[in-house]
């Protein structure tokens, strides 16, 4: 019993400094660390990576000197030279149609120009930035040919370029059509060349250059689809870059700066009376 009495004083001395004891203030919560800017990155290295075309004149090629030009390449180069300071600071990456949303999901580049039209299937998978083209997908055949239409193709057999909108637009709303693909521009026109299809179907304005460039050919009137955009893409949520692309094509829209590239690349692939504003697409505005 004493031992009892003892720690009854002794338990209420204990609860007693219990209470009065000084809490210690609740440390603040770490700062969340700040997002990195996309700018600053490509700025921190110095260099602009894009994604382009090797085989697609007038938009993207390689010349005799084994340059990258035309008219997607030259538009990489300014925006490094607007971004970096220097157009020399960009590095062209050589995509396929079917490689190039992957490129950017990967991370191998910063901004694909590699003539790719708007599609909803593709808004899903990258963000494009106003558009600097407008283009329709149709078809071209040998002139000895006896394809009027695209109806008299449902028998025949149409070469495609993988991922390009032809084959998305076909393979939609013909699949029983018999589509022969290919990875590669090039490969798709030697392909039509060799007899190995009836038609070729792609951009139109790849087209009407080809066929330009190699006489016995001749396109085919009617448009698979309506006339689309085409416009630049960057990786799904990089609406910084974005916004930046969107800003540079207001500004060199200012300048016609399109309108210097078509005369230099593509007006000469075209007939006499094609107008420029039927084509580019000056400053993102576009009219749909």
């Amino acid at each position: 019993m004493k031992t009892a009495k003892l720690l009854l004083p002794l338990l209420g001395l204990a609860l007693l400094a219990g209470c009065n004891k000084t809490e210690e203030p609740a440390k603040p919560a770490a700062a969340a660390p700040a997002a990195v800017s996309y700018i600053d990155k490509i700025k921190a290295r110095d260099k602009l990576i894009v994604g382009v075309f090797t085989d697609k004149p007038p938009f993207g090629f390689v010349d005799e000197a084994g340059r990258y030009v035309g008219f997607d390449t030259d538009i990489g180069r300014q925006f490094a030279k607007d971004l970096l300071g220097d157009e020399n600071k960009v590095e062209f990456v050589a995509v396929e149609p079917a490689s190039r949303i992957p490129f950017l999901q990967s991370d191998k580049v910063d901004l694909i120009l590699a003539n790719m039209t708007v599609t909803p299937e593709r808004k899903e998978a990258v963000e494009f930035t106003n558009p600097n083209l407008k283009v329709a997908v149709q078809a071209l055949v040998p002139n000895d040919s006896t394809v009027k239409s695209l109806d008299d193709l449902a028998t025949r057999t149409t070469i495609v370029t993988t991922g390009t909108t032809a084959d998305i637009w076909l393979t939609k709303n013909h699949p029983d059509w018999k589509l022969l693909k290919f990875e590669k521009n090039s490969e798709s026109l030697q392909a039509l060349s060799a007899g190995r299809g009836d038609a070729y179907a792609q951009d139109n304005l790849v087209l009407f250059s080809w066929a330009k460039q190699n006489p016995g050919y001749r396109v085919l009137e009617e448009k698979l689809g309506d006339e689309a955009p085409i416009a630049p893409a960057v990786k799904k949520g990089n609406i910084e870059l974005r916004d930046w692309v969107n800003a540079e094509l207001a500004k060199l829209g200012e300048e016609k700066f399109l309108l210097k590239l078509y005369d230099q690349y593509v007006r000469k692939e075209l007939s006499d009376d094609t107008k420029p504003e039927s084509v580019i697409v000056e400053g993102g505005k576009w009219q749909g």
